[in-house]
């Protein structure tokens, strides 16, 4: 695979065979960002569990204490006074059944987070073949199906992430921006590894975090010694 000058300079940098320490990974991640935006700060878990089982699942979501760095568009579905707090809180988009039908007739999906009160499911779950596909449908396990649309709301704002296995027993989440700089994005990093590390299926034998890397959007790879973390 054909990388980039500046790829090439960056990946000098990092020893390959080396994992850091958190805070030294962190360190690395912000100097070898080369590229002139403002890239993202992604964290990659490999897990000592089997996704194909149902009791090894691993998925959660927490507010991280710096945020993310992006804004995000918060759609919800509710109705009454709930609809009218959603808004109060900040919400990009509320409705019920106006919604539904502008997604599946538009093909509408200038929305970064669905929420949904318990009593809009029926109506949502209309969506399930359009929204599960993009990973947007609310789910009560990461707190986005809630009576209490107004705070999901104001956490999607803080920058709550969202984490869950892939098929390859791989957990991708961003911790942030290159901008933050090391100390915050460790912060960040902390809060999302320990809430990976309480989030440990009882079946899950053997060792549970198989490895850790941090990588920039356009950036090499930087390994984290993950023997500490659990």
């Amino acid at each position: 695979m054909f990388r980039g000058k500046k790829y090439q300079n960056s990946a000098k940098l990092i020893e390959k065979s080396a994992a850091y320490e958190p805070a030294e990974a962190m360190d690395l991640v912000v100097k070898t960002a080369s590229a002139k935006f403002d890239e993202t700060v992604e964290l990659h878990v490999r897990l000592g569990v089997d996704s194909r089982h149902a009791d090894q699942q691993v998925r959660g979501a927490i507010v991280l204490p710096n945020g993310t760095g992006k804004s995000v568009r918060v759609l919800v579905f509710a109705k009454g006074d709930k609809a009218d707090a959603a808004r109060a809180a900040g919400a990009d988009y509320v409705g019920d059944m106006d919604l539904v039908e502008k997604i599946q007739k538009e093909n509408w999906f200038d929305f970064d987070v669905v929420v949904a009160t318990p009593d809009m499911m029926g109506v949502v779950g209309r969506l399930g073949k359009v929204l599960g596909p993009k990973g947007l449908m609310p789910s009560p396990k990461s707190g986005t199906v809630t009576p209490d649309a107004a705070k999901a709301v104001q956490e999607a704002k803080a920058g709550k992430v969202e984490y869950r296995l892939d098929k390859s027993n791989i957990i991708h989440c961003p911790i942030g921006k290159v901008s933050f700089g090391s100390d915050k994005l460790q912060e960040n990093f902390t809060a999302l590894m320990g809430a990976i590390v309480k989030a440990k299926p009882a079946a899950a034998k053997g060792q549970y975090i198989r490895s850790c890397t941090l990588a920039t959007t356009m950036g090499p790879g930087v390994k984290v010694n993950s023997a500490k973390i659990g």
